[in-house]
């Protein structure tokens, strides 16, 4: 995938609408993607004055990636407002490293187009005082937005995963070589928001050793989709196999990171494709 050409156009002083291109990396935990509403109130400024759950503030985090850019990106581009769409999201106590995660920010009804991007960029990470850093800005054309919602790319995590026993040799030794297809019904911590589904994810132990008395460290790649963490533990027999079922024991996961997210520029090798299904 070639990187899109930047425009050297400058914009009138009516107001239009822009689209940026970056990758953020997420270097703080706790940091959610985009602007992490109280369930409850909503964040409406009626609702939130009495709100037990977030105390009246209206968020549960203070601030999110989205806010982080759009603090300085909006005044300078004196635009109305702003909406973030990235290339999938990972959790809020989730690092996202390596080249980082893509994303398209839209500015909407910006005055301003003639600015320095690189200059904004910088400013952007120095004032986040490393939560976040982004790749250069690239001004881009509606459709990259598209592009980025639609297509699904593998993915490579990094965790630690507490146990609740030492494994035996056999099992670990079947655990780290395993390669396959996992089965997932919908998590139990998003079955509020989430179809209650069967899904087929396709997955390979990259490295898995001991760390620690109770600690192993674990490499994974997966596909789109994939929700690690309750591969990692089970979720009471929700996802099969998962690491604890391969293993033996009780396992939870207590650090989890995005090393890398395999875009169509990111070499490296895939997942192997299931074996077709002979016809009857």
């Amino acid at each position: 995938m070639s990187d899109p050409a930047p425009s050297d156009v400058s914009l009138p002083a009516r107001r239009t609408n822009l689209w940026l291109e970056s990758r953020y990396r997420k270097l703080r935990r706790g940091l959610p993607q985009t602007v992490f509403f109280c369930p409850d109130c909503k964040g409406s400024r009626r609702r939130r004055t009495d709100c037990r759950r977030c105390g009246g503030f209206g968020k549960l985090t203070r601030e999110s990636v989205q806010e982080l850019i759009a603090r300085r990106l909006l005044p300078a581009m004196q635009a109305k407002a702003g909406r973030f769409h990235g290339a999938g999201r990972e959790d809020v106590d989730v690092l996202m490293l390596g080249r980082g995660r893509p994303f398209v920010f839209e500015v909407l009804g910006a005055r301003r187009g003639d600015i320095d991007l690189e200059a904004l960029r910088l400013d952007i990470e120095r004032r986040a005082e490393g939560a976040i850093e982004l790749q250069p800005f690239v001004r881009v054309e509606r459709q990259r937005l598209v592009y980025w919602k639609q297509q699904h790319f593998e993915k490579i995590y990094r965790a630690e995963v507490a146990i609740d026993a030492p494994p035996d040799a056999a099992a670990f030794a079947r655990a780290a070589a395993f390669a396959g297809e996992i089965v997932q019904r919908t998590p139990q911590r998003v079955a509020h928001r989430r179809a209650d589904l069967d899904r087929h994810r396709r997955l390979r132990v990259l490295a898995l050793r001991p760390a620690g008395p109770s600690t192993l460290e674990l490499r994974v790649q997966c596909e789109h989709g994939t929700y690690v963490k309750e591969w990692i533990s089970g979720d009471e027999n929700r996802t099969e196999p998962s690491l604890a079922s391969l293993l033996g024991v009780g396992c939870r996961c207590a650090v989890l990171d995005v090393e890398e997210i395999l875009t169509d520029d990111v070499t490296g090798p895939r997942l192997q494709p299931p074996p077709p299904v002979p016809e009857p």
